[in-house]
């Protein structure tokens, strides 16, 4: 019996993208202006966060070009997302998508952070970083989870992983599949930690 011959195949994988975007120090520092102010100027919403400023949902309109240039970032990342996917399953490269774009920034201080959730009615979901907060080693992740809990729980859990730490980092951007459940831990670090998290939705969706 040959085993070398057996086909594998991992089924029903779920997309994780990370890009650090180059040359962006300008860029984060108008975005960092800008997001700070109209803090001042919004009480901001209560979400998933817990602590922390949450600024209204839109395309980033208060950050003016910066915040247009990201929107356009955002777009291009999900579009080769997008094709990798397809090309992954097999399936010709999807025509130009139209996305509707759904941004807000996160303002994080020490032990602000956001519980576990989904973001739904969306396709992909996402986060940029605009400044880590000066964070301890290894603190405060991103924390994504396998989005099939059966899976996480009862498949060789020893081997097969049930979450993934994304540490921040300026210019970092990650993408996901807007089913997968995350969650942020308290912001450890001496600074303010700023992000914009974003959902783009596949029209017509889904």
């Amino acid at each position: 019996m040959n085993l070398a011959e057996a086909r594998y195949v991992n089924l029903f994988a779920t997309p994780l993208v990370t890009y650090v975007l180059p040359d962006v120090t300008e860029l984060n520092e108008s975005l960092r202006t800008q997001i700070l102010l109209q803090q001042t100027r919004s009480g901001g919403l209560s979400k998933s966060n817990r602590g922390g400023w949450h600024s209204d949902v839109g395309e980033l309109e208060f950050c003016g070009d910066a915040g247009r240039q990201l929107i356009d970032r955002m777009r291009a990342l999900t579009d080769e997302a997008t094709r990798r996917v397809s090309a992954e399953y097999r399936e010709p490269p999807p025509s130009p998508m139209n996305w509707k774009v759904f941004a807000w920034a996160n303002v994080n201080r020490a032990g602000d952070f956001n519980k576990v959730h989904v973001h739904p009615a969306s396709t992909w979901s996402g986060t940029y970083y605009v400044d880590a907060g000066d964070p301890t080693d290894e603190a405060a992740p991103l924390h994504l989870f396998d989005p099939s809990p059966a899976r996480a729980v009862s498949f060789m859990p020893q081997v097969v992983r049930d979450s993934v730490y994304i540490h921040p980092k300026p210019g970092l951007m990650v993408l996901f599949p807007s089913y997968v459940p995350h969650m942020v831990f308290p912001h450890e670090g001496k600074g303010t930690r700023i992000s914009i998290a974003f959902n783009l939705r596949k029209d017509p969706f889904p």
